[in-house]
C-alpha cells in the first residue's frame, strides 16, 4: 500500500514538470508555425517525446501494461549521389547536414505519434486530477487505471508496428546481404588463393614434363609424379571449400549429424548433445551449422581449448546451441574472431547471441533462434478460439429443440389433427402462421446444425493445412 501510495505521489509530483513543459511546447510550436520558426519544432517533438517516454517506462515498471513505443523508424542518413551532392526535394547540398535536417523534420510533423503525444500532455493534469479520488483510496486500481489511458494515447499502433517491422525486415535483408557478400569474397579468396594457384602449378608442370618426356624420362615420371600429389591436394582443396559452402552431410543427414561430424574433425574433444525431434529448415540448418563451426574453430585457434560441449535443444518453437569450451577465455566480438560473421549471418532469423567469456575461461556461447521450429511438434498447433468453441457448444446442445420437438414433432401434431398443443410453439398460434412456423423451426434447426459441423470442418481443415505445410517431406 505504501508502495502504491509512493508512485501515485511521484506521477502527481510529475505535473511540476508537464505543466510548464505544456506552455513550452505550445509555444514552440505557435512560432514554428506562425512566425516560421521551424527550427524551433524539432527540439519541441523532443521535448514532448522525452515526457512521454518517461510515462511508458513508469507504467511498465509500476504496473502490468507493457506499453510499446509508436514511434515511425527513423530516416535513413542521406546517400550522396554520383556527383558526390546530396539531394533534398528539388534542392542539391554538398553537405548531408542540410538534407538530414529536413527528413528529421519531416519524420517529426508527419509522425502521428507526435501529435498524439502532445495530445496527451495537454489532457493528462486533467486525466491525473479526475483520478484524483481514485489515487488516494485504491492507489494500485488508479495506476492502472491510468496506465490504460496511457497506453490509449501513448501505445503503438497498427500502423507504426508495421512500419517498424518493415524496417527490421530492410535491416534484415541488408545484414543477410552483406553476409552473403562477405560470404562470396570468402569463397572467391579460396578458389583464387589455394585451388587457382594449385591448377596453376599442375600446368606449369606438365608443361615442364612435355619438354622432358624425350630427354629425360626419368625427371619427367618424378614431375608427373609430383603433378599427381598436387592433384590430389587440388581435389582436397576444391572439397574443403564444397563443404564451406553447403557440406552435403548437412543436406543429406541433417543437423545432429553435421554437428557431430564437425566434433569428429575437430582437433578437440568435442561432445555433442542434440534434442531436436524433426529437422529445422534448411536455411536455419545452415544457419546453425556455420556458426557452430565457427566457434568451434575460435576455440582451438584462439582459445587454446582442449575440451568443449554443444547442447542444441529446443524450447517450444525456439531453437537454442549452447557452446561451451575450457580455453583461455577473453572472446570479445570487437576484436574479430568471427563473432560479428555469426550476428550477421544468425540476424536474419532475428537471431540472438549470448558471450560469456571471463578472462582464463571458460567461454561460452549461447545462440537463441526465435520461433525457427515447425510448430505442429512444439505443441503449438492452432487451438479453437474459446468464443468459437463457446458457440459450437451452444449449437450443438440447443439445434434439437428446434429441429424436433418445435419442428418435425409439431408437424406430425398438426398432420394428425391432435387437439394436444403440449409446448408446441406453433400450435397456438393463428392457423395461418402455424405452417411457416413449423418450417420455420424446422430451417433454423437445420441451420444450425450446419453452421456447427462448419466451424468444426473449418478449424480441423486448418489444423491439417498447417500440419502438412510444417511436415512436408525433406528432398
Amino acid at each position: 500500500m505504501l508502495r502504491r501510495l509512493g508512485q501515485v505521489s511521484a506521477l502527481l509530483a510529475l505535473l511540476v514538470v508537464e505543466v510548464p513543459a505544456l506552455a513550452l511546447a505550445a509555444l514552440a510550436l505557435l512560432l514554428s508555425f506562425a512566425l516560421g520558426l521551424v527550427f524551433l519544432f524539432p527540439p519541441q517533438a523532443q521535448l514532448v517525446r522525452s515526457l512521454a517516454e518517461l510515462n511508458r517506462r513508469l507504467m511498465r515498471r509500476w504496473t502490468d501494461i507493457d506499453i510499446e513505443s509508436p514511434y515511425l523508424p527513423k530516416p535513413p542518413p542521406p546517400v550522396p549521389q554520383a556527383d558526390g551532392m546530396y539531394r533534398s526535394n528539388r534542392t542539391l547540398y554538398r553537405t548531408p547536414r542540410f538534407p538530414a535536417w529536413n527528413d528529421r523534420w519531416r519524420w517529426l510533423l508527419t509522425d502521428p505519434a507526435t501529435w498524439r503525444d502532445s495530445l496527451w500532455l495537454v489532457l493528462d493534469p486533467a486525466v491525473k486530477a479526475g483520478l484524483l479520488p481514485l489515487f488516494v483510496l485504491l492507489p494500485a486500481r488508479g495506476l492502472r487505471l491510468y496506465a490504460l489511458w496511457s497506453e490509449l494515447l501513448l501505445g503503438s499502433t497498427k500502423a507504426s508496428r508495421l512500419a517498424g517491422q518493415v524496417s527490421h525486415l530492410r535491416r534484415t535483408r541488408n545484414l543477410a546481404a552483406d553476409s552473403q557478400a562477405a560470404e562470396m569474397r570468402r569463397i572467391e579468396r579460396d578458389l583464387h588463393d589455394g585451388t587457382q594457384a594449385r591448377l596453376v602449378a599442375i600446368g606449369m608442370t606438365l608443361g615442364a614434363v612435355e619438354q622432358l618426356v624425350d630427354q629425360d624420362p626419368t625427371a619427367a615420371k618424378a614431375l608427373l609424379a609430383k603433378a599427381r600429389d598436387a592433384s590430389s591436394e587440388t581435389l582436397t582443396e576444391l572439397r574443403r571449400v564444397i563443404r564451406g559452402i553447403h557440406p552435403p552431410v548437412l543436406a543429406e543427414r541433417g543437423l545432429a549429424d553435421a554437428v557431430r561430424a564437425l566434433a569428429i574433425d575437430s582437433p578437440m574433444r568435442v561432445d555433442v548433445e542434440v534434442d531436436l525431434a524433426h529437422r529445422p529448415e534448411a536455411p536455419v540448418e545452415a544457419a546453425v551449422y556455420f556458426a557452430v563451426s565457427e566457434l568451434l574453430s575460435n576455440a582451438a585457434r584462439h582459445g587454446d581449448a582442449g575440451h568443449a560441449t554443444i547442447d542444441i535443444s529446443s524450447n517450444g518453437t525456439n531453437l537454442r546451441v549452447t557452446v561451451t569450451d575450457d580455453g583461455m577465455g577473453g572472446a570479445d566480438p570487437a576484436k574479430g574472431s568471427g563473432l560479428i560473421g555469426i550476428e550477421r549471418r544468425l540476424a536474419a532469423f532475428d537471431g540472438v547471441l549470448a558471450l560469456n567469456s571471463p578472462p582464463g575461461g571458460p567461454t561460452t556461447v549461447t545462440i537463441d533462434l526465435p520461433r525457427v521450429l515447425p510448430q505442429h511438434w512444439a505443441g503449438n498447433l492452432p487451438t479453437m478460439p474459446r468464443w468459437k468453441a463457446a458457440v459450437l457448444v451452444l449449437l450443438w446442445s440447443t439445434a434439437w429443440c428446434p429441429t424436433f420437438p418445435q419442428g418435425f414433432v409439431a408437424a406430425v401434431f398438426k398432420l394428425a389433427g391432435l387437439e394436444e398443443k403440449a409446448w408446441f410453439l406453433a400450435l397456438y398460434l393463428p392457423e395461418v402462421w402455424q405452417w411457416p412456423t413449423i418450417f420455420g423451426m424446422i430451417s433454423l434447426g437445420v441451420a444450425m446444425y450446419v453452421t456447427a459441423h462448419r466451424i468444426n470442418v473449418i478449424h480441423t481443415h486448418e489444423r491439417w493445412t498447417i500440419q502438412t505445410a510444417l511436415t512436408k517431406p525433406w528432398c
